[in-house]
C-alpha cells in the first residue's frame, strides 16, 4: 500500500516537471525548444525577440478560457485580425509599465484590425482584476493560473512577460521574450499589418 502511494506521488511530480519544463522551455545548448499542440519553436541563442518568416509559421493550438470576469474568450474569434497576446501578473514590476503601453498601442490600432489578448499567469484573481481596473485595460485577459492556455500556445514562455504577436491566421509571428515598449510594439505590429489578408 505505501510503495503504491509512492508510486502515484512520485509519477505525479514526475509529470508536474515534465509540464514545467514544457512551459518554460527546454535548454539543449544555445537553443530553447518549445514543444506544444505540434508546434516546435526554437529559440537561438538565447534571443529575447524572436522573428518568424512567412513560410516558417504554424498556427498555434486552442487557445480558450474564461476571463477575469469568468466570461468565455476564445482566441480563434479573432481570427483575420492580427493579435497581440500579452502573458502578464500582477506581481510583476515590469508589466506595470508595459500594460499601459500595450493598452496605448490598441487604442490607436483596433481600428486597423487589431486585437489584444491579455493571458494572466500564476495570479491572484482579485489582484489582477484590480491591476487591469487601475490601469484602464479595456482587452480581455484569460485567467490562466497553470499555463494551460500559455501552452496551447506553443511558444517559449520562460518569463513574465511575454508578448506574442500573430498574425491573421493565428501564427506566432514575432515574439518578446521581454517587456515590450509602445514603440517597437507599434512597428512590429505594423509589419504584419501589412504583410495583407489571412489567406497567405
Amino acid at each position: 500500500m505505501f510503495a503504491s502511494s509512492a508510486r502515484r506521488l512520485t509519477a505525479a511530480l514526475l509529470s508536474g516537471l515534465v509540464g514545467l519544463t514544457v512551459l518554460t522551455g527546454c535548454s539543449g545548448g544555445d537553443d530553447a525548444v518549445v514543444q506544444g499542440q505540434g508546434n516546435e519553436i526554437v529559440a537561438p541563442g538565447g534571443k529575447t525577440v524572436l522573428e518568424y518568416a512567412v513560410d516558417d509559421r504554424k498556427p498555434v493550438g486552442t487557445v480558450s478560457g474564461k476571463d477575469l470576469n469568468d466570461a468565455e474568450v476564445e482566441l480563434n474569434g479573432y481570427r483575420g485580425k492580427v493579435v497581440v497576446v500579452n502573458v502578464w501578473a500582477s506581481w510583476c514590476p515590469p508589466c506595470r509599465r508595459e500594460a499601459t503601453e500595450i493598452e496605448r498601442v490598441f487604442a490607436a490600432k483596433k481600428a486597423a484590425g487589431v486585437q489584444m489578448l491579455g493571458i494572466n499567469f500564476r495570479d491572484n484573481r482579485g489582484a489582477a482584476q484590480d491591476f487591469a481596473h487601475d490601469r484602464g485595460l479595456t482587452f480581455p485577459s484569460i485567467y490562466d493560473y497553470g499555463g494551460r492556455t500559455l501552452h496551447a500556445l506553443g511558444v517559449p514562455v520562460g518569463a513574465v512577460p511575454t508578448t506574442v504577436i500573430l498574425d491573421r491566421r493565428l501564427r506566432p509571428a514575432v515574439v518578446y521574450l521581454k517587456a515590450v515598449t509602445e514603440k517597437e510594439l507599434t512597428a512590429a505590429v505594423d509589419r504584419v499589418l501589412a504583410e495583407g489578408d489571412a489567406e497567405r
